[in-house]
């Protein structure tokens, strides 16, 4: 399949949830609570987004799926698309929006104080995407785009924190979730070693 055409699926693809839920508003068929529907459901669609952009660099590496990097700055541009969605039916419908409000939720909904940076951390990657900043940054963008993992922590324990009755659906995404950073700790490994011999260089006197 040409690259061109493979974008086009996989932008549908990706629009196919928010579509869904614009179907649903219309349609009234997002249940009995749709604000709460609309703001769980965008954030449900971070997560996975996130999970599908990790998956790509074991499919790389043991399938060989090369084609899948082409794919990877759109999928994870996806998470930061749903994450914001999220963010803003969140303002609108949970805070009404009344940003005053959001000391008082922070003390009843204290999952927002990990959920928070999770998002800020997808927009730093999201900005930071493009091959101009590849080149600004050099080394540093590869040690700026390991803070993914954390994002996807975080957003796991944002969601874990919510949950009130079944855990399945949390623990199925915990799951998937460390058997990606499984895959990655070797490399994760080696770059904490180098750092740490980085800085103990930088303590002996010259």
């Amino acid at each position: 399949m040409p690259v061109t055409l493979r974008r086009i699926v996989i932008f549908m693809l990706g629009c196919t949830p928010v579509s869904l839920l614009i179907w649903g508003v219309f349609t009234q068929n997002l249940g009995g609570d749709p604000a709460k529907t609309i703001v769980l459901e965008t954030g449900l669609w971070t997560l996975r987004f996130l999970l599908i952009t990790l998956m790509v660099s074991p499919f790389v590496r043991y399938l060989k799926w090369r084609w899948l990097m082409t794919h990877r700055r759109m999928l994870g541009l996806f998470a930061l698309f749903y994450g914001l969605l999220h963010l803003l039916a969140y303002y609108q419908f949970i805070l009404g929006g009344n940003l005053a409000m959001f000391g008082s939720e922070l003390v009843k909904r204290p999952y927002i104080l990990v959920g928070a940076p999770a998002l800020l951390i997808l927009i730093a990657l999201g900005i930071t995407s493009t091959k101009g900043w590849m080149k600004r940054l050099g080394k540093r963008w590869q040690t700026l785009h390991r803070l993914v993992y954390l994002a996807l922590i975080l957003g796991w324990v944002h969601l874990f924190w919510q949950v009130r009755s079944s855990y399945y659906e949390a623990a199925f995404y915990g799951v998937i979730g460390v058997i990606l950073l499984s895959f990655r700790l070797p490399q994760l490994w080696r770059f904490f070693q180098s750092r740490l011999r980085r800085h103990h260089a930088s303590l002996k006197p010259h």
